[in-house]
């Protein structure tokens, strides 16, 4: 995908904090891998694997793990080079940096059920048929697409990105900058059942599921609320898919 985004590797050195070898004016418009970019892109060299190819790229910038000293080739023909402690980190800077986030702008959708006393931040951005409960909470800058279902009393945090068709129990509680994928199920029912003689009795589940700061669940995920307290996950954490 082609990115809309051009900056000077200078630029890009100031993103990431790290050293330049060469030209700090040269405008790079995209990032591609190390076997397919071109003299405008900028690419990587993550381990020493690429030490013997590195005369092969045509990047126009490649970042590099710092302990690579034979470097002075790839300068000396126009190639500016990063060498970072980190390069897969430094690497996912960079395409951050040339592929931010974009969502859609919906305002709060005329299609979207809200339901009484529910309190939005500043900068709400609610899309179609989504469904929200009473007595709900949303913070600053919060994402909600299409098909979203939050359930009564939930709280959400600021800078949360909910996608698709994700269910949100009653009480739960998200914090801030949480990504949550499409089709997840958040504070649905844990599996308790008591057996009396010839049937099950089902154990009413109480509790909430708590989900702290800077947390991305992935795609299809389920979480079961708690038959008493919390299900929490901490901050950080960061799920697969189909969890």
């Amino acid at each position: 995908m082609k990115s809309k985004i051009r900056k000077s590797t200078g630029q890009i050195a100031q993103h990431l904090g790290s050293n330049l070898l060469g030209d700090p004016e040269k405008m790079i418009t995209g990032v591609a891998p190390f076997e397919n970019s071109s003299s405008h892109e900028i690419s990587l060299a993550g381990d020493a694997h690429f030490l013997k190819i590195l005369d092969k790229t045509l990047a126009g910038a490649i970042i590099v793990p710092e302990s690579f000293k034979e470097v002075e080739n790839l300068v000396a023909r126009g190639c500016s080079v990063f060498p970072v402690k980190n390069p897969r980190a430094a690497w996912a800077k960079v395409m951050q940096l040339f592929y931010p986030p974009s969502h859609p702008q919906w305002g709060i959708s005329d299609s979207a059920n809200m339901g009484i006393k529910v309190v939005l931040g500043k900068d709400p951005n609610i899309g179609p048929s989504t469904a929200i409960g009473d007595n709900v909470k949303i913070g600053d800058r919060v994402i909600i697409y299409p098909h979203v279902c939050i359930g009564q009393g939930a709280v959400l945090g600021d800078d949360v990105t909910i996608y698709a068709n994700v269910s949100i129990g009653d009480g739960t509680i998200i914090g801030n900058r949480v990504i949550i994928q499409p089709g997840a199920v958040i504070g649905s029912d844990g599996f308790g059942f008591a057996p009396d003689g010839e049937k099950w009795e089902k154990i009413p589940q109480l509790g909430i599921v708590q989900i702290d700061d800077d947390v991305e669940i992935g795609a299809s995920n389920t979480i079961d609320r708690a038959t008493f307290g919390k299900t929490r996950i901490g901050s950080g954490v960061k799920t697969d898919n189909q969890v």
